[in-house]
């Protein structure tokens, strides 16, 4: 089974770099509620932002992804 690990990805990320959410939604042309929502697992970023999250947070789109073995 895969579970989706983005929100932690992007957490990590933002408060490494002592980002905002509203300064980390503005690199990702979102709004800061988005981010807030993204964080908090209320949904997912689409599709067409993956690329652009791992450029940013320096990872491949597939570590958005944690396959755990049952």
């Amino acid at each position: 089974m895969n579970n989706i690990t983005i929100s932690d990805k992007i957490k990590e990320y933002r408060t490494a770099h002592c980002l905002t959410q509203e300064q980390f939604g503005a690199l990702m042309g979102v709004s800061p509620q988005a981010i807030s929502k993204w964080e908090r697992e209320e949904c997912y970023p689409d599709i067409t932002f993956l690329p652009a999250l791992a450029q940013l947070l320096h990872c491949e789109i597939n570590d958005f992804f944690s396959k755990d073995n049952p």
